[in-house]
């Protein structure tokens, strides 16, 4: 097997890839991550993923490299990691008794081979209705301040769920595992 190598710094991620319990090293791409004009939100998170990965084949020959990346739908717009108390606190407010869908970009490019399987993989999240006291008090016990959505669903955020739907739960936190080990089965990974 190649070695595997997920590019990426999120603890989350890493957490989620060690359930397979396969050997990875982890590196952190230095790529631009902003949305080109006009992009959907499905293609954005491909595109990132891809370029998360193929950042680090040069570095990294022969190797299988995992790119992610994940951003929030509410409506029509996408809501990013809210880094402050008050931004948490609004967009919780926006996203009470609503749904919000989560896009996960993923991709496994093999740096040995040049091919790259990418997938985007949705997971929905809907809201009990919430009111700013129960918000407040959420965020002062969680401080979900890097989490897209402004919760954390490992954790006490799911206490703020009517419902999920989605294939793959994993996803929601980041790293859709059942659709990575397609992508690794493909490239003759054993699992388990």
């Amino acid at each position: 097997m190649l070695p595997l190598l997920l590019a990426s710094s999120s603890i989350y991620r890493r957490e989620l890839l060690s359930r397979l319990q396969l050997p990875f090293t982890c590196s952190a791409p230095d790529i631009d991550e902003s949305r080109h004009p006009d992009e959907p939100a499905t293609e954005l998170v491909k595109r990132l993923a891809e370029e998360k990965a193929r950042a680090l084949a040069a570095s990294h020959p022969a190797h299988l490299i995992i790119g992610s990346d994940q951003v929030a739908v509410l409506g029509e717009r996408i809501i990013g990691k809210p880094h402050t108390f008050d931004r948490a606190r609004q967009q919780l407010l926006d996203a009470s008794g609503a749904s919000v869908t989560f896009l996960t970009g993923l991709a496994l490019l093999n740096s040995q081979t040049g091919h790259c399987q990418v997938d985007c993989i949705p997971f929905t999240v809907n809201m009990r209705t919430l009111d700013s006291v129960r918000i407040e008090r959420y965020l002062r016990a969680e401080q979900p301040f890097d989490c897209a959505g402004s919760f954390k669903a490992e954790g006490l955020g799911v206490s703020l769920f009517q419902s999920t739907e989605g294939s793959d739960a994993t996803s929601l936190i980041g790293l859709p595992l059942i659709r990575l080990v397609d992508m690794l089965l493909s490239e003759g990974v054993k699992i388990p």
